[in-house]
């Protein structure tokens, strides 16, 4: 190896490690969201970016060597590409079909550059084959029987925590071991492991999320916003025509009560019936009116007006107030309402209260 490759080759190793203190500093920003975090985030994208292209002008990794070839200092950089797509598929500001695509395509070529050393295990090289027959449709429950899905799960989430626990006893390792070639050789390849392992998770969770996105409909937001206003229009009877977005209708629409056009024609003569007020100022006048009808006459004014009409009737019987008196010079009169009384006080005698009542006696 030559200067300048000895040269690109540090430039390699202080570049990566660079853009690995960057995508751990991701961990400390809690909003994913923020501006901040968006900005970081690029920033380690173009950084390990620059490394896959040093890693390429170098031809570090060539398809006819084997893992005993690589460098135990180079095994770090076959993880460029899974950094790359773990990374681009935390980009919430870009078309997500497009985020996701670009994280999957950064995933397979990690998967396939560790194919081409023969550094999968069975299970892993048995799933990536399963992924390469049918991208869109990869799942690593592959199976509908709940309980078999149910073991894959537990399965796997132990392969996890053994792989996890691995390297953390490994990175706690002495100084003195680190540097050791074996042992740092032994430290990035149970790295390796975990990221294939969290590699065919992340694969499974793109292809389910590009399968929602598919069955959602490919309209802009502008071409939305549209089609929610025409659908307005429709329910509520607008014209397309005379559509605006004035909330209130115009004075002549005001004036007219709902009757559009002209009131005259080109040659003078009234198009249809119309009254000449001071409209202007009628509507000036009722803007600050009481929203209900106000009385137009008093009391006294209603109850004349109906005695006016005779719906009210004075007095209360005969206009002379009082029972009538007899004149005693006149015996007939008098004859004939005694008479009345007696027979009266006959049939109360032969009738007495409650005589008439046969059914209800006991």
């Amino acid at each position: 190896m030559d200067s300048s490759s000895t040269e690109k080759h540090t430039s390699l190793r202080s570049l990566f490690t660079s853009a690995n203190n960057q995508r751990h500093k991701l961990n400390s920003i809690p909003d994913s969201s923020s501006s901040v975090y968006q900005d970081n985030l690029r920033a380690a994208v173009a950084a390990f970016h620059e490394c896959r292209e040093l890693t390429d002008q170098l031809a570090i990794f060539s398809p006819n060597e084997t893992e005993d070839d690589i460098a135990s200092g180079d095994l770090q950089f076959l993880l460029i590409d899974h950094f790359l797509g773990e990374l681009i598929k935390g980009d919430s500001v870009t078309n997500r079909r497009t985020v996701l695509q670009q994280a999957q395509a950064a995933y397979e070529r990690y998967l396939r550059l560790l194919d081409k050393y023969d550094m999968l295990s069975k299970a892993d090289s048995n799933l990536y084959q399963r992924y390469l027959s049918g991208r869109d449709d990869f799942s690593l429950l592959s199976t509908s029987d709940p309980t078999a899905r149910r073991n894959t799960k537990i399965t796997r989430y132990k392969q996890e925590q053994e792989l996890k626990l691995k390297l953390e006893y490994l990175a706690r390792v002495p100084l003195a071991l680190q540097n050791d070639d074996a042992a740092s050789r032994e430290i990035y390849l149970a790295e390796i492991q975990l990221c294939t392992h969290n590699t065919f998770h992340a694969l499974d969770m793109i292809s389910q999320e590009l399968k929602i996105i598919s069955l959602m409909p490919l309209t802009s937001p502008a071409r939305e916003a549209e089609e929610q206003a025409e659908d307005y229009r429709r329910r509520n009877g607008v014209p397309e025509d005379n559509y605006s977005e004035r909330l209130d209708p115009p004075i002549s629409q005001l004036l007219s009560n709902g009757k559009a056009g002209p009131l005259l024609s080109k040659d003078g003569k009234p198009l249809r019936p119309f009254t000449l007020l001071d409209s202007r100022q009628r509507l000036q006048d009722g803007v600050f009116k009481q929203d209900h009808a106000l009385p137009t006459m008093t009391l006294d004014e209603y109850l004349e007006e109906e005695r006016r009409r005779g719906g009210i009737v004075d007095g209360g019987g005969d206009s002379g107030g009082g029972a009538q008196q007899l004149d005693e010079d006149d015996i007939e009169k008098a004859d004939m309402e005694t008479m009345k009384a007696r027979a009266w006080d006959e049939y109360v005698e032969a009738n007495p209260k409650g005589s008439g009542n046969t059914l209800n006696r006991g």
